[in-house]
């Protein structure tokens, strides 16, 4: 394995993460500012009424988007076997 390989490799899971943790971390950004501005247009500060809500949010975005996430990773691992059983 080259260094070139090893880049690309590094590099092409570093965009499989991304594309894996980022629909979940938008959905919690949208959650969060939506209760943010709830919060300051009705001046209530409780900080479980940010923490309950994004939590549940997040947890059922995961649920939901984990077949996605599976054949993401399902599909990156296919690719880096191929390329391990390439180098003998």
């Amino acid at each position: 394995m080259t260094e070139a390989d090893a880049i690309d490799v590094s590099r092409e899971a570093v965009l499989v993460l991304l594309t894996m943790s980022l629909p979940v971390m938008l959905i919690a950004l949208g959650v969060g500012l939506t209760i943010a501005l709830f919060q300051a247009l009705t001046q209530l500060q409780e900080m479980t009424l940010v923490f309950v809500p994004k939590i549940l949010v997040v947890f059922g975005s995961l649920l939901l988007l984990l077949p996605f996430m599976l054949a993401t990773i399902t599909t990156f691992f296919d690719g880096l076997a191929d390329k391990i059983i390439g180098l003998s």
